[in-house]
């Protein structure tokens, strides 16, 4: 008893946990004495026993002080986290921070012209339908399609959706949200930034598409659908890197969404549709494979780009790479304002599009060298005239000529040509 009330500090009657600690402390006493009857018989003499007990004694109460004390300090400082949390709020940085550190500049990207103006005529007028880049290994084909997020603008979208359904258009609207509208409810808009998504080659359709929880849509009554990435992507851009290595199965599932703009799961008798019109972008190498003619003829342009093998461009490529790994603020700095200056005049093309002419005459000659080449189906006349007035309305002119229709016509033609039967290598 006088080792313990030697070692535990002052006792608190009126507190009620030192009364709780103190009735511990007693107990623990009973118990240290007890087991020192049974201990004594063990030791060659009394006083060496006692001698272990009291120090068997001292180290129990100096353990139960350091818990009290540890308990002491977490409560003090979750004290010290809510006041933290109450005090003024910091400053979050801006959406494309994020965008800016982890995406190299569009603007950085060395050459590879006709790639960069595929991409910025498709973000200008999506229905022109995607872009296939093939190239060799090390080009900049990856690096320049996830630099895009950089030129993506906001969207307006229904504030609670998650399907990024259009306020304005109902053609990109969810059932949810057509059947919200016919009810006269009030839609929130709120402005999100357009989806950008990596499609994995390793993804599983449920995956893809979304999956239906069956027992719990049987137990709650209605249709338990777990979004996938066709329903993040609706309005966005869908990227798929290695893209003639991708499943069947997945491949499918991609060209029936891309036919009719909306993603159908069916299960167990349960079926859930939603909107799911996306840009597709897909980079490939040639030497890995080809593509199904199917998913083929749905990119609307195709790009093939070659290693810039001249000195000068193969050092501007590993001084702008380097400096970005030891100092992407500074490329930041440097590059940050083209791209701005881009994305404006991305916003500045797609208010204009509507109002680009082409005369009646160029689209005979459109339509008479899709004929005269013998293209396969009629989506390459129309996705030809759509690419032109893109470059047009990107340019700043208010009328396509024949030299734009030149400029844009191998890569809106070029992957729907006949090759020969002789060798497949050489196309018409």
């Amino acid at each position: 008893g006088q080792v313990i009330d030697a070692v535990l500090p002052p006792k608190l009657e009126h507190d009620p946990r030192q009364r709780s600690a103190s009735l511990d402390r007693t107990t623990s006493a009973q118990k240290v004495t007890i087991a020192a009857s049974d201990f004594q018989s063990g030791w060659p003499s009394a006083s060496v026993a006692s001698a272990a007990v009291g120090l068997a004694v001292a180290c129990a109460a100096w353990r139960r002080h350091e818990r009290r004390n540890r308990a002491v300090s977490r409560q003090t400082g979750a004290v010290g986290l809510v006041g933290r949390a109450a005090g003024p709020a910091v400053a979050e940085k801006p959406a494309t921070s994020d965008f800016g550190i982890t995406a190299f500049p569009f603007s950085a990207v060395v050459g590879q012209d006709d790639m960069k103006l595929a991409l910025m005529l498709n973000l200008i007028d999506p229905v022109i339908g995607g872009v296939l880049i093939q190239g060799e290994r090390g080009t900049g084909k990856s690096t320049a399609v996830r630099a895009l997020v950089r030129l993506l603008p906001d969207i307006p979208t229904v504030a609670d959706d998650k399907y990024n359904s259009d306020p304005a258009n109902p053609a990109s609207q969810s059932d949810e949200v057509r059947d919200r509208l016919a009810a006269g409810e009030d839609l929130p808009v709120e402005m999100r930034r357009t989806p950008f998504v990596e499609l994995p080659l390793g993804a599983t359709e449920d995956r893809v598409t979304g999956t239906i929880d069956i027992e719990r849509a049987l137990l709650e009554g209605g249709k338990a659908f777990e979004p996938g990435i066709l329903a993040r992507v609706n309005r966005g851009v869908l990227y798929i890197d290695e893209v003639n290595l991708l499943d069947d199965q997945i491949v499918d599932v991609l060209l029936d969404s891309a036919a009719s703009g909306w993603n159908t799961v069916e299960r167990e008798g349960v079926s859930v549709r939603h909107p799911a019109r996306f840009l597709l972008i897909g980079t490939a190498h040639p030497d890995e494979g080809d593509l199904r003619p199917q998913l083929l003829d749905r990119f609307g342009m195709t790009v093939g780009v070659r290693t810039a093998n001249a000195a000068n461009s193969r050092f501007e490529v590993l001084r702008r790479t380097s400096q970005w790994e030891q100092d992407p603020e500074k490329v930041e700095q440097t590059f940050g304002g083209e791209d701005g200056a881009l994305k404006a005049k991305i916003l500045e093309a797609r208010g204009k599009l509507s109002s680009i002419k082409v005369d009646r005459a160029l689209k005979v000659k459109i339509s008479t060298l899709c004929s005269t080449l013998n293209v396969d189906g009629l989506r390459g006349d129309i996705v030809l005239n759509r690419a032109a007035r893109a470059l047009v309305a990107f340019e700043g002119r208010e009328e396509v000529t024949e030299e734009d229709v030149r400029q844009v016509a191998v890569s809106c033609l070029q992957h729907r040509l006949r090759q020969n039967v002789v060798s497949d290598s050489v196309d018409n």
